[in-house]
């Protein structure tokens, strides 16, 4: 048994060397401390529910849990997290509740099928990955990580999954993070909110990207209809544009090494940079090494990826740059969930510490349910995705009164700071920072409230503002002011039930401007 500590958790794997063909298993059992509330959903939807809320006494036993599992410890003694790092050649882990205030381990063979791998793959094939899987030589288990903090800001912040997560292999990363291929940025996507889903239309929206400055254009399979000249003939336009293209791709045609390197040197050859791979929705070891077997050969072809219809991120994103985002999430795909806002102030401190997520987010039309146009545009602050893939049609986006505030909010991060504010499924309040410029974004739940927030996450100095805020009688329309700012000033944010806010701080910044009120 190998255990690491940090000061933010540890983690512990079992190491069982030997010779020959071995099928392991496991039975790790969390225990929870009496009077702490946990947060979880099942596996209905493979890694795509709504978490629960629960004392702890009140999980009976036999309910499931997919990792993470958030923990808010007693007596306000902090909060924890259990999930897992380095999957590599096993299955993947769920949790089982004991019904005595404990978490079993299980793993991916016998984790109860989803609907959608159901619905997508049938009973039969179920059934067959349902049978425990062999390993051969020396088992090494995957890390079993408990995150530990005084507060939310620490749990947001850990890296234990990171840490634990085996580096790049040099042969095909000799620069590791630092690839030069490998480019975070935004994209457009015609599938939530409208647009042609023809050849013409897609470069309508290469061109859309274009003018908001996003860097990609993800395609679904209607690619796949187009000869290789229509598809040099998009590549050439959208780069015209200064935007790179991603192909859609169904991850049974990539089950094996030929599909997989016809495939990837396919999109090399046309000048495709990434590839959305889609519904695997089960972590059986067969699936998690492919996976593995992706991944690696992407890279080789200089091929960026993100998966959907996928199981959690376990630091894969360590060793292989190259995966910019995973799925893993109820995001806006579902049009008709109710309470998007608890959602949406719940994923920050759930999901989203497993690591990136493609919730597909920003979206004004009705998908949006009960929350605001800044509740929404907040959330493409919050949510943590490195290929950035907005929700809303890139001409809604140019016409929304806060496009030039949302052209420039960025994929990737500096610096994050969980505001104290923030309370799970009630408030997410997150300060980040992209070199020298501060970006706030706010999610409010369903009570409508005012905070006051402090601006000392500012170096000294001025600061020109944008703040964008609720309309407090629509919730379809923002308002937006442009005040200087100092680290000494304290913000009053008033927001409507579903509400939010958005800040950008640039500084330096000439004097001149007014006061925040």
């Amino acid at each position: 048994m190998e255990v690491r500590a940090f000061n933010d958790g540890i983690a512990f794997r079992f190491i069982l060397a030997g010779e020959g063909r071995r099928i392991p298993d496991e039975a790790t059992t969390f225990e929870i401390p009496n009077g702490s509330t946990v947060w979880f959903h099942d596996f209905e939807g493979h890694y795509e529910g709504v978490h629960r809320k629960k004392e702890i006494t009140a999980v009976k036993e036999g309910e499931w849990a997919a990792p993470p599992l958030t923990i808010k410890l007693p007596k306000q003694s902090g909060y924890a997290a259990i999930t897992e790092a380095a999957v590599i050649n096993y299955a993947g882990m769920g949790l089982r509740a004991d019904g005595q205030r404990g978490f079993t381990t299980v793993l991916g063979h016998a984790l109860p099928v989803s609907h959608p791998f159901d619905l997508r793959y049938g009973k039969a094939e179920a059934k067959r990955l349902s049978q425990p899987a062999a390993i051969d030589g020396t088992i090494t288990t995957p890390w079993r990580v408990i995150m530990v903090g005084p507060d939310l800001n620490t749990l947001v912040n850990c890296d234990l999954i990171n840490n634990l997560s085996p580096p790049p292999d040099k042969r095909i990363f000799p620069q590791g993070l630092s690839t030069d291929w490998v480019k975070p940025g935004r994209a457009v996507w015609r599938y939530l909110d409208g647009g042609e889903n023809t050849f013409e239309g897609i470069k309508e929206f290469s061109r859309l990207a274009g003018q908001l400055g996003f860097e990609y254009n993800v395609v679904e399979g209607i690619w796949q209809r187009w000869t290789e000249k229509q598809i040099r003939d998009l590549v050439d336009y959208s780069s015209q544009q200064n935007v790179k293209l991603w192909f859609w791709k169904h991850s049974r045609s990539l089950r094996t090494p030929q599909a997989r390197e016809e495939f990837f040197s396919l999109l090399e050859r046309l000048g495709v940079v990434g590839a959305k791979i889609d519904f695997f929705d089960h972590e059986a070891k067969e699936i998690i090494d492919v996976y593995q077997a992706l991944l690696r050969s992407s890279a080789e072809h200089k091929v960026m990826v993100e998966f959907h219809g996928a199981n959690k991120p376990a630091g894969e994103s360590r060793t292989w740059p190259n995966e910019m985002t995973r799925e893993a999430i109820r995001g806006l795909e579902y049009r008709s969930m109710n309470l998007r806002s608890v959602h949406n102030t719940t994923l920050p401190f759930t999901r989203f510490l497993a690591g990136h997520a493609d919730y597909t987010p920003v979206h004004f039309g009705e998908r949006r349910r009960e929350t605001s146009w800044a509740h929404q545009i907040a959330s493409s602050i919050v949510f943590t995705s490195p290929l950035l893939i907005y929700g809303a049609h890139p001409q809604r986006i140019l016409e929304n009164p806060a496009a030039g505030l949302i052209k420039t909010i960025p994929s990737v991060w500096d610096e994050t700071i969980v505001l104290p504010q923030s309370e799970i499924g009630e408030l997410a309040a997150f300060a980040r920072r992209s070199g020298d410029v501060w970006f706030a974004g706010v999610m409010n739940g369903l009570a409508g409230r005012t905070i006051r927030v402090p601006l000392d996450f500012l170096r000294p100095g001025k600061y020109r503002a944008t703040l964008v805020r609720d309309q407090q009688n629509e919730p379809a329309a923002v308002k937006i002011e442009n005040p200087l700012v100092s680290h000494r000033d304290i913000l009053m944010i008033r927001m409507r039930a579903g509400g939010g806010f958005v800040g950008r701080f640039n500084h330096p910044d000439p004097a001149g401007a007014s006061r925040p009120s």
